[in-house]
């Protein structure tokens, strides 16, 4: 469904509305939720394949489904149970579709810190109010709530952040300005103004606490779902172009008798083995990390996660380059070639720019400083 839609909503950067739908009635929007709230209590492992799945014929699509696996994650590891209780079995039901509100136009897509400030009702209602504006918010247009990251009431700092849950039914949406993007079309990540009431109990956590949503849920689950897609996105096209070239390998002149295709065929296929290993690898070191009295947050693990997000960014975009030099001009750069390696090569530009690679490298360098041991996880 999703490959038969891709070019399309490349072409017109359009929401994959069919996509969405399909993703509702298979259920796939309950792959996390526990069996108990009507899910199919998948695990991380399952989210991966589907990600890699869904990566390798359209990445619009898959880091749609893989973003609003991730808010899941967060109600299913953080939200009190009438919450969870009321939030779950829609999901599983495919009835809540769950978009990701954490960028700000002040602070670009920096994740613990928050400008705009819940405020509480001082009328006793238990009223909290949202004015969140958004320049970046992938799927919003379409989704059937949203998880809000803001400022707790009474901050007294930048990071001081809750995470709220919001009903579309409980907004009021304003969406501004033009998606025209290099890659990525069918996003549709637009600017939105979101400005409503939600009752207290829909924040996800303490109110000021989102740091530990983020380092034990939202940001893992982020970089190990994107690394999936992105890997799967890499491993598709490697797939078409080696499809291609044995389809026309008994011609006399076959490409596959060079000596430099085939070495650029190894280099693209061992990027993606590499990122292949460090995903798989960095998935059960979390899973360990986040039950019993495993500790997510130690700068080992953090290091690691983040090494993965950059890893994968940069690799599978080499990878296609690699593909591109090797099958050259006509099948690795025209819009036409079966091989999609120039609409891959957009979407993959934008891999090492989702959450800056440059950022994490700062990041990274003070928790390097942290791990004196050089202790690997």
């Amino acid at each position: 469904m999703a490959e038969k839609y891709a070019e399309q909503a490349d072409t017109a950067a359009e929401f994959p509305v069919t996509v969405l739908e399909e993703l509702r009635s298979s259920g796939l929007l309950g792959l996390l939720v526990p069996a108990e709230y009507g899910g199919l209590g998948g695990t991380l492992d399952d989210l991966l394949d589907v990600g890699i799945a869904l990566g390798r014929v359209d990445l619009s699509a898959a880091m749609i489904f893989a973003m609003h696996c991730q808010q899941v994650a967060c109600v299913i590891d953080h939200a009190a149970a009438p919450l969870a209780q009321e939030l779950l079995p829609e999901a599983a039901a495919g009835r809540m579709y769950l978009a990701s509100v954490t960028t700000e136009a002040s602070k670009g897509g920096h994740l613990l810190t928050a400008s705009a400030r819940l405020e509480a009702d001082t009328d006793a209602s238990g009223q909290l109010r949202v004015d969140r504006f958004a320049p970046i918010v992938t799927g919003g247009a379409y989704a059937d709530g949203f998880l809000i990251s803001m400022q707790a009431p009474g901050a007294r700092s930048p990071g001081e952040v809750s995470l709220v849950f919001a009903r579309r039914s409980q907004l009021d949406i304003t969406a501004s300005g033009d998606w025209d993007p290099l890659g990525m079309r069918a996003s549709h990540s637009v600017a939105l103004r979101l400005t409503g009431r939600v009752p207290d109990h829909q924040v996800l956590g303490e109110h000021g606490a989102f740091r530990a949503v983020a380092l034990r849920t939202l940001g893992p689950l982020a970089h190990l779902t994107w690394a999936a897609c992105w890997l799967g996105a890499a491993a598709g096209a490697l797939s078409r172009v080696v499809q291609m070239l044995r389809d026309s390998a008994k011609s006399k002149d076959s490409a596959t008798k060079s000596e430099l295709l085939l070495a650029r065929l190894s280099r693209a296929r061992q990027r993606l083995d590499t990122v292949h290993a460090l995903l798989r690898h960095t998935a059960d070191v979390y899973t360990a990390a986040s039950t019993g009295d495993g500790d997510v947050s130690l700068p080992r693990n953090q290091l690691l996660i983040n090494a993965l997000k950059i890893t994968a960014s940069e690799e599978c975009l080499r990878a296609v380059e690699d593909l591109i030099d090797a099958v050259g001009l006509r099948h690795g750069y025209l819009k036409n070639s079966p091989t999609r390696l120039e609409r891959t090569l957009r979407d993959l530009r934008s891999a090492p720019l989702n959450y800056s690679n440059d950022r994490l490298h700062q990041a990274d360098g003070v928790l390097a400083l942290l791990d004196q041991g050089v202790r690997f996880a």
